[in-house]
Order: C-alpha cells, then structure tokens, then sequence
C-alpha cells in the first residue's frame, strides 16, 4: 500500500486566497502532487497577508498563505501572455485533476475552461469553485468569503440582538466551510474515473455548499414560517449556555464557556459557585430557558472573579461542560493538541522555522503529512520547465525576458 493515499495523482492548482488553496491542500497533505500556478503580476491576495515572520512585509513571508499551501510546488506564469497559457496548456495531460477559483468569465477567456482542457485530457477532473457557480444570472458576481457569508444569511442571524449591528463569523466564512466538501466530491471523482475511466466537470457554488451549514434554520422555515433572529450565545436546548468573564489572568481578560444541559447539571453548577441565592425562575429548565438573558446576567456575576481554570475543573468534576475559552497562545500550549502532534515544525526558506497546523484527520493506514513548507512565489519554475517541459536554461531566460514567467 502507497504510503500516501492521494500518492500518483497530480494536480494543476490555479486558485488563490482560501477556498482554492485549502481544498488542494487536502490533496498535497496526502500524497498528490500539486503545482501551484502562480503570478507576481496578479499575487495571491494571502500572500500580502499578516501575520509575517519577525513582522516584516514579503510575499514569502505570510503565515496566512503558508498554511494553506504546504506539500505544494509554484510555478510563476504570466496567464495573460499567450506564450504562458501555452505552457500551462502542456502540463495539462500530465494533470488528473485542475482546480480554479476564478469568476467563470477567466478560464473562458484563456480558452482554458473545461471544454478546452478535455480536448488535451478527455479524462481530465476539473473542479470550479467561485461565489454562485458557473451559470445562473449572478454567476459574475466576484468577491470574497465575507461576501458569501452575508449574502447567504451567516450574518443576518450572528449578533446578540436583531436591533444591534450584526457580529459576523471570523473572516471570508465561507472559504473555510466550503472545501471541506470539495476536497470529498473530487475524490469520489477519483474513484468514478478509476471505475468507468471517464473524468467530469465539478461546479462549486460556496453559496450552494454554505447554505448546508443552515440546515436547521432553512428547515425550521419551509416547517413553521420562522426565520431564525440573532441570539447570541442562546440556545433552544441548553440554559445557561454562553461564553462568561471571569478574573483576568496576567493581564489579560480570561472567559469560560458553559453549557448546563439538565437540571442535575444546574444544581452542580450552583454547588460549585456556593449554592448563592438564586431568582425561582431558574428552578427549571423551562424557566431557565425562558428568562435566559437574566440568567447570564446572574452567572457573570458570579464568575466575574473566579480562575477559569479552577472552575472548568470543578464543574467538569459536577458532569458540567465549561472549558476556558482559548486564545492562539493557549492553543499553541493545549496539551491534548500536543499528544495528537497538531503542530508541524517546518523549515522555510526565508521565514526559518514555524509551526502549521496539522492534518485534519488520520488515516490508520495512510495518515498523510505536511511534506514541505508552503514554496516561495515561483520557486520551482525552473524545475517544472526544465524536467515536466524540456526547455533548457536559454529558453527560460528569454520567457522570463519577454515577461513570460513573473
């Protein structure tokens, strides 16, 4: 058995930023081969990104990029150049699998689009992801992950109150969410391919994918006619259930996290804070729920001096879920991050050594591994045109001369 279980595919990755870059690292981490295409004329937006190693600006010098683009090789060309197109155009039949992010109006007007890339590899996996796929009359709309998050209904429903300003998910949302669906459908595409020997076309629409991520909502809508409202922490299950303040620690501000699920658990939450007198409202679960926001304002109080640490232990002892809420420090120092070996050291080329995050699961018999750093912009150019293509350091010179390979 391969050591890896993507060992033997390869793969010609156009995409930048998150979306793209995170579905083929799936890929790289386990054993494809994947050459990512790239151009200093129009970089990778990651790559401009914080934070820097020592802090200092360079376009190989973002941990953002870095991560996302471990196990990879880039290859700088100018796709605007007809004479780079034609060179992407030779690494085709080498490719099983091409992966782009663009709006759909860029690989057509490459006449690099699938239609075009099938003539060269008829059993070429190709997959396209962009905001609204690739038909449909909002199919042109560009943006980012914060776009789709919006335009998907993330950030109607975040926030605490549906009179406040909304309190949005982390960054571009959907860019994260998304290839966790696209890395699965492009190895059943694999196996389709090695069961019937012909490749397809994957069309990725993060709105389409992000919208299974509100599964309950949109249910709850097409059942009752509600539409889910902000609630900040609340849940329809769980009360108290939020994240609350506790003493600061060197400093810095420390919270906890609770959830009581029962009303055993309620009563082992109050042991533990001194059994303090408590609204009668509160005896249930029912009024728990139903006077939530009273209920936070009452166990703030109570924690607002208390280690988040101790407490987590003590509650946790009472069969009560709380951990400490965790910033990059701590998860850095998580013990149980340690022993699963989360983080990678690897050593770059200009950044030195840094730590990446890990695979995202273990295969028993093919666990995968972060097999090199995330390459400098371009930095197996001459590798992949001297081995894949067969020019000689002339021929390279002068496409780099006639603004072929930036």
């Amino acid at each position: 058995m391969a050591p890896f279980a993507l060992e033997g595919i390869n793969v010609l990755d156009f995409t930048w930023v998150a979306v793209g870059p995170i579905t083929t690292k799936y890929l790289a981490d386990n054993g494809a081969n994947v050459i990512k295409i790239e151009s200093a004329t129009h970089i990778d937006v990651l790559r401009a990104a914080p934070p820097y190693a020592d802090g200092k600006f360079g376009v190989n010098r973002s941990q953002f990029f870095a991560d996302y683009n471990t196990s990879k090789r880039s290859i700088t060309l100018n796709l605007g150049h007809p004479k780079a197109r034609e060179l992407a155009m030779r690494l085709v039949p080498w490719a099983d699998i091409v992966v782009e992010n663009f709006t759909p109006k860029v690989m057509r007007g490459w006449q690099m689009d699938y239609e075009q890339l099938r003539r060269v590899k008829p059993d070429l996996i190709m997959l396209s992801s962009c905001l609204q796929g690739q038909t449909g009359p909002q199919a042109m709309m560009p943006g980012f992950g914060q776009l789709m998050a919006a335009l998907s209904g993330f950030y109607y429903i975040s926030g605490y109150d549906p009179l406040d300003d909304p309190a949005p998910p982390y960054g571009a949302y959907t860019d994260y969410i998304t290839p966790r669906l696209a890395a699965a459908v492009l190895v059943a595409a694999l196996d389709y391919r090695r069961r019937t020997g012909r490749g397809q076309y994957i069309d990725v629409s993060q709105f389409e994918a992000s919208l299974h991520f509100l599964a309950p909502a949109l249910i709850d809508y097409f059942a009752t006619g509600r539409v889910l409202q902000p609630q900040g922490n609340r849940s329809e299950r769980y009360a108290p259930h939020g994240a609350y303040q506790c003493r600061d620690e060197g400093g810095a501000e420390r919270w906890i996290s609770i959830a009581v699920a029962n009303d055993a658990q309620w009563q082992g939450l109050l042991d533990v804070l001194g059994n303090p007198a408590c609204d009668e409202r509160f005896a249930t679960m029912l009024g728990r729920l139903q006077n939530s926001q009273v209920l936070d304002t009452f166990l703030s109080a109570h924690v607002r001096e208390r280690d988040a640490w101790d407490l987590t232990s003590r509650l946790q002892e009472k069969g009560v879920a709380a951990y400490p809420v965790q910033s990059c420090l701590d998860l850095h120092q998580d013990e149980n991050l340690e022993s699963f070996g989360f983080w990678h050291w690897l050593e770059h080329p200009e950044m030195g050594p840094a730590p990446y995050m890990g695979l995202q699961h273990k295969l028993s018999a093919t666990p995968g591994q972060l097999r090199s750093p995330a390459p400098l912009l371009g930095q197996h150019t001459d590798e992949i045109l001297q081995q894949m293509l067969g020019l000689d350091d002339e021929q390279i010179a002068q496409l780099r001369k006639d603004g072929v390979l930036i």
